[in-house]
């Protein structure tokens, strides 16, 4: 079995230096950590996970706690906690899974909160531990998100450049950052071009979006794009546009936003707002990780820009370089 002494020998450093990589990353130059890190892939050399929290007086466990209902029929919470779980893994740190049931079982070191809504301040203020939160957030609390109110800009701008006449807006009702921002973001670019606001706000289910186009079409004439919040909103949209037996993207256009999966099973393939997922899950892991070892000091937020992903439900005579 590998031991501490053939990773020493092997990036030619002492056991102390090596030790002190595995379990004080942040007291060792870059330069040492390539070498240590390095070696100990070379070695597939694993550190004792019980030994570095006896070493550390912690558990080097981090629970996430997803506060909202999952829908297992989209692989977003999946990108997300492969994120977190890989960031966790090079500070040989494990992932716990929590609902609000049973938040109490077991010690950590920290939380990461997803889906948080107003409802559940109270239970996160509980936590005794250093926590970052998933999502923008009101009370004060350490936080990775979307740029949302910049994505909503960002399409909205490519919305009108690519011809539209009308814009309406199809966002979440929900009284939450992310879905405010986001309609701030429509409301700031019409506003910038003289457009008139058309905004309005229905529950984040495709069927809901798909009724809401059904009994408001005599307000819709052609070459109106629709501005969705979600995917799944936008998927409503473009399936009641087609049953009318309109052409998508010519007729009417559609916007959604995430980019996980939705997006790829529309037909035509949705125009969305790519969100960098995995990414921000890292993020968390980041974030938390350091809280902990500065004994909860506060973090701020880190914000990621999506991408829009363009698809057939535009008409694509815009150049992305022109948004930017």
């Amino acid at each position: 079995m590998v031991t501490l002494n053939d990773v020493a020998k092997k990036a030619n450093v002492s056991k102390m230096t090596v030790s002190r990589v595995i379990n004080h990353p942040e007291q060792v130059t870059d330069e040492l950590k390539k070498l240590v890190y390095e070696a100990m892939q070379d070695l597939n050399y694993r550190p004792n996970a019980a030994a570095k929290a006896l070493a550390n007086n912690r558990t080097q466990i981090i629970k996430l706690l997803i506060l909202e209902e999952m829908d297992t029929t989209e692989p977003y919470y999946m990108f997300l906690l492969t994120g977190i779980a890989n960031e966790l893994d090079k500070s040989a740190y494990s992932l716990q899974l929590l609902t609000h049931k049973n938040i109490q079982i077991g010690d950590s070191d920290g939380y990461i909160v997803c889906g948080m809504r107003k409802q559940d301040e109270e239970l996160v203020k509980s936590l005794k531990k250093p926590t970052v939160i998933y999502g923008k957030n009101d009370i004060g609390y350490d936080y990775v998100d979307s740029n949302n109110e910049s994505s909503m800009e960002r399409a909205t701008e490519y919305a009108i450049r690519d011809g539209y006449e009308k814009i309406v807006y199809i966002g979440i009702d929900v009284d939450e950052p992310f879905a405010l921002s986001r309609e701030k973001g429509y409301a700031k670019v019409m506003e910038k071009y003289g457009r008139e606001k058309c905004l309005y706000r229905l529950e984040n289910r495709s069927r809901y979006s798909a009724r809401f186009i059904r009994d408001n079409w005599a307000d819709f004439p052609k070459n109106t794009l629709f501005l969705c919040a979600s995917d799944r909103l936008g998927m409503g949209v473009i399936r009641e546009i087609k049953e009318k037996g309109y052409d998508i993207p010519n007729d009417y256009g559609v916007i959604g936003h995430d980019g996980v999966f939705l997006d790829q099973i529309a037909y035509p393939h949705l125009t969305t707002l790519k969100q960098s997922t995995a990414e921000m899950g890292a993020a968390c892991a980041r974030m938390v990780l350091k809280k902990v070892k500065e004994n909860g000091k506060p973090q701020g937020s880190e914000l990621f820009e999506t991408e829009l992903k363009l698809g057939g439900t535009t008409r694509n005579q815009v150049k992305q370089s022109s948004l930017s």
